[in-house]
């Protein structure tokens, strides 16, 4: 009987750890706002994608993000492949947290490569005002200085690119590095 008692006590206790994981995991969410994230060119705050799909930072962009903006260009010749970029920011091809994880790398922002999984935890919930990421069970880009980075999207352009085109973003949260 005691030992019963003990026993149950023991799983209202795991029971009640892991409520507690999980919902401040959720609390420490903010869901996207839009349901489409559409690019808006405004002169002087955003990227300018360039006819051959390079970006051009805006003047007054931070030289950090800057040099996200530079490490995104040069992964635009690259091509998609599953699991690129995890075991060293210099790889052949990238997926989507590859890809995420080297530019964050060149801005200063991680040390290793993430998964995407990972993404929820990173820096800090909500918009950011130069970089957010967006991030869903299996995904994640970026939009740094208004322009998302991706490497989903349409069937012709795959691998890390700048994406100007539309992207429906209900079911992602957003997270932002810490002072951007």
């Amino acid at each position: 009987m005691m030992q019963e008692v003990g026993i149950r006590a023991s799983l209202y206790f795991l029971v009640a750890a892991l409520a507690a994981v999980f919902l401040s995991s959720c609390a420490s969410q903010m869901p996207a706002k839009e349901s489409r994230l559409v690019h808006c060119f405004e002169h002087g705050k955003t990227v300018y994608i360039a006819p051959n799909g390079k970006a051009i930072a805006p003047p007054r962009a931070p030289r950090c993000v800057k040099r996200m903006i530079a490490a995104a260009n040069a992964l635009t010749e690259k091509p998609y492949r599953y699991g690129g970029g995890h075991q060293c920011f210099d790889d052949h091809g990238y997926d989507c947290s590859g890809a995420v994880s080297c530019v964050l790398h060149a801005g200063g922002k991680i040390h290793k490569p993430m998964a995407s999984q990972e993404f929820f935890d990173y820096g800090e919930k909500g918009y950011g005002d130069w970089v957010t990421l967006y991030v869903r069970n299996g995904h994640v880009f970026l939009v740094i200085a208004g322009a998302r980075f991706d490497t989903g999207g349409t069937r012709r352009s795959t691998g890390p690119r700048w994406k100007p085109h539309p992207r429906v973003v209900k079911g992602y949260y957003v997270r932002h590095p810490v002072g951007l």
